[in-house]
């Protein structure tokens, strides 16, 4: 066993990750058999203790990670920005970690964060597709406080911020198809994440109102290839029966959608009426300009900061499952 955690010792033993950490330190809280247990097995895996994560313990918990699984989406940016405007109000360090939409690597990090180095956490998932087991064994070995927002796990004893994506999905379907939309495709994630099914039944319940029948070829899905995006949705409207609207739920398909559009000479919004779910700041500045629906970013990473920190300095809270929903912004442009 390499690189074996404080929790792996923990659940070999069948102790409390604190118990753990007590006897490598020499506590006079735990009985001499208990240390020896432990510091034999700690010998055995050629256990270290983390510098790092010992220094910050020192500073009484004024530690708060947050992962999410990218900053280059403006979304995350501006939500790390709402994070830290709570934190460091109140005197908490933040660290970052950043998972690039791999679960292997968002494992990594939890498991990094076992040893008791943070008081609490604030996450954004990076899938759903192997389920969210890895958050509760997180929980149940450290009883840190979890905040999870936007990207959120069906796990109810935890609290979450979201936004109200069912209700502005529609809002933003029922907008394409009032502009002369006869036949909007919903170009969507495979994973399959709370917001993403969210978003998809917006569209899917506004489609029905407005008597248009869905059909499989309707939602287009995509992933994080961006060659691999283009060349999908440029073989879907180079046919003949092409999509005349465009619901892109995730920022960089309303880019590549654009991008395709161009390429083959298909007019915004004459041809094609797009609107995508973005934060970014030159949405206005895109020819023609882009009409959007539009996340609360900061306040979504300021509600979780404020919550997080709430649960952190009253431990009642600890287990609290509040569900804080924030209103999406729908802004329309010259794209519809």
């Amino acid at each position: 066993m390499n690189g074996v955690s404080m929790i792996q010792l923990a659940k070999e033993l069948g102790l409390s990750v604190s118990t753990v950490s007590k006897a490598l330190g020499d506590s006079h809280e735990i009985s001499a058999s208990t240390k020896k247990r432990v510091l034999e097995l700690a010998k055995k895996y050629k256990y270290k203790p983390n510098p790092f994560a010992s220094n910050l313990r020192k500073k009484k918990g004024k530690q708060i990670a947050v992962i999410i699984p990218d900053i280059v989406n403006n979304f995350f940016a501006l939500a790390v920005d709402g994070i830290e405007s709570v934190t460091m109000s109140k005197h908490y360090d933040t660290f970052i970690y950043l998972t690039h939409e791999n679960l292997e690597r968002e494992k990594a990090v939890l498991e990094h964060l076992e040893s008791g180095l943070i008081s609490g956490l604030i996450i954004s998932v990076c899938t759903g597709r192997e389920g969210y087991a890895h958050f509760q064994e997180f929980y149940e070995s450290t009883r840190l406080p979890l905040v999870f927002f936007d990207r959120v796990p069906d796990l109810l004893q935890f609290p979450k911020v979201i936004a109200n994506n069912y209700e502005s999905s529609f809002d933003a379907t029922a907008r394409l198809i009032k502009a002369g939309s006869k036949k909007p495709v919903l170009i969507t994630t495979t994973e399959p994440m709370f917001t993403s099914m969210e978003r998809r039944r917006g569209y899917q319940d506004a489609l029905e109102k407005h008597g248009i029948v869905l059909t499989d070829e309707m939602i287009i899905h995509c992933t994080d290839d961006m060659e691999q995006n283009y060349a999908i949705l440029r073989k879907i409207f180079s046919q003949k029966k092409r999509p005349d609207g465009i619901f892109a739920s995730i920022e960089k398909y309303a880019i590549t959608s654009y991008q395709v559009c161009k390429d083959l000479r298909l007019s915004i919004p004459k041809d094609v009426k797009v609107i995508g779910m973005t934060n970014l700041r030159t949405a206005a500045l895109l020819n023609p300009s882009l009409s959007t629906l539009s996340q609360p970013a900061f306040d979504m990473g300021k509600e979780a900061a404020g919550l997080l920190i709430k649960m952190i300095e009253k431990k009642s809270y600890a287990a609290a499952n509040d569900i804080i929903v924030l209103p999406n912004e729908l802004t329309i442009r010259d794209s519809i």
